[in-house]
């Protein structure tokens, strides 16, 4: 049966679902709102600032607040909600954000002491992520993540400034009208979870596939906007990833082959970035994220360290993939920091961390990190001169059609040679006769 259709019925876009209060649109101009419980108001704001920017929302102003806990009606309290209220009369703003998350009666009762719409956190990142799918999971990956995240709110949202304009979401639905409504969703994220359910068994059917290959799967993870496309692109030859300086500019993984050393390749992932206190329900988003850092033979998270934030960005990252991608793993991949940005951080900027420190957007040091990446996808080759007789040449012409090896001369006893070499390979040429004649291993090679 088609989802879209119940007994004859068209069923709603989740568009229909949330009204115009629970979107955000380029029109719209906000005021930002920012509560700080943690004793920490440095740069409260910025994050918002981004994903406001990255929506297509213009920032009119901001107001931060410092609280113990939040208050229970309205977050921020009588007094500054008074407060907002004016400043957002005074800017003409169209609707204000939170850089909280905000309970469905918290939101209903800002909506109507503040007369505009009202938009949190979990909202804001919920519509970036609807701008920006391009897949046809990833749609509904979002999708759902709406839909979950709509269930809760659609009375608060459906009685909420009844006067605030024409369209779908601005009057109140009757109780029976809302329980219909209620069960559509249900419905609907039914459906999807089905669909999802068939492109997850996709997916692990294309990575067995890819693991059948002798070709190693490297992820590229880290918080949104640190370089993970930019530098794919760079690790893959001029790979057509997306590459724009907004957050979450990349939603769907792109899987593309580079070299990592002469003769040995490997699948470079990049994916979706994290972010700090990322939604709930967006954790089943980064499904395909989650798996291909899961089942990777190395992880290469990037972390921007030009940002003033880069130790916390840091620990997000680390802390999602503790809880959420090796929990359950005995055996987890190796993980490799790659400090990017060194063109615009300060000389100290590396000082916290360990790892390779690279300009993907130049190039800087990507020779050094496609030798540590080397060494750590195949840590038993070596670089050695050997001698080979002439009855074993021509088995080993295989290496020369992967430019693993170069013939340096031919001598009465055979071809003198130097290459790379994995132990069995290695084994079997001695095997065959051939003598090394000089050795070193990859990394002092290098």
């Amino acid at each position: 049966m088609n989802d879209e259709k119940r007994d004859g019925e068209r069923l709603p876009l989740v568009e229909d679902y949330l009204g115009t209060r629970a979107r955000v649109y380029g029109n719209e101009q906000a005021v930002l709102v920012g509560v700080n419980l943690d004793g920490r108001g440095d740069g409260l704001l910025d994050e918002l600032v981004s994903l406001a920017d990255t929506a297509g929302i213009p920032t009119l102003a901001t107001v931060t607040q410092n609280r113990s806990r939040p208050d229970g009606a309205t977050y921020i309290g009588k007094g500054k909600t008074e407060e907002v209220r004016a400043l957002a009369e005074e800017v003409r703003a169209d609707v204000v954000i939170f850089n909280n998350d905000l309970s469905p009666g918290q939101s209903r009762n800002l909506e109507e002491a503040l007369g505009r719409k009202v938009v949190d956190r979990t909202q804001l990142i919920l519509d970036i992520f609807a701008q920006r799918a391009a897949t046809k999971e990833a749609k509904l990956q979002v999708e759902v993540a709406q839909l979950r995240y709509l269930l809760p709110r659609l009375r608060g949202w459906g009685e909420a400034l009844t006067n605030a304009g024409a369209g779908i979401g601005t009057r109140g639905p009757g109780e029976t009208k809302l329980e219909i409504d209620r069960n559509k969703i249900r419905r609907r994220i039914h459906a999807i979870e089905k669909k999802l359910r068939e492109a997850s068994e996709e997916r692990e059917v294309r990575r067995k596939l890819r693991g059948r290959s002798d070709v190693p799967q490297v992820t590229l993870v880290g918080y949104t906007n640190s370089g993970k496309s930019t530098l794919l692109n760079q690790l893959a030859g001029g790979a057509d990833a997306f590459v724009e300086d907004k957050l979450f500019a990349t939603l769907d993984t792109l899987v593309r082959r580079g070299t990592v050393a002469p003769g040995r390749s490997a699948l470079f992932i990049d994916t979706v970035g994290f972010i700090r206190d990322l939604p709930h329900q967006l954790v089943p988003a980064f499904a395909a994220t989650l798996e291909a850092a899961r089942y990777a033979d190395l992880v290469l998270h990037v972390i921007d360290v030009a940002r003033p934030t880069a130790v916390d960005d840091c620990r997000a990252v680390e802390e999602t993939l503790a809880k959420e991608v090796f929990a359950k793993e005995d055996a987890p991949p190796p993980v490799l920091n790659v400090l990017n940005k060194i063109d615009a951080a300060s000389e100290f900027a590396t000082r916290d961390f360990e790892g390779v420190a690279i300009c993907a957007k130049d190039g800087r040091n990507l020779d050094l990190l496609r030798e540590r990446v080397a060494g750590l996808l195949y840590p038993d080759d070596r670089e050695v001169e050997i001698l080979i007789p002439h009855t074993a040449v021509r088995s080993l012409e295989f290496l020369r059609a992967k430019d693993r090896i170069e013939i340096i001369e031919y001598v009465a006893e055979g071809a003198r040679a130097r290459g790379r070499f994995s132990r069995e390979e290695l084994t079997a040429a001695e095997a065959a006769g051939s003598t090394i004649t000089s050795a070193a291993s990859a990394a002092e090679a290098g």
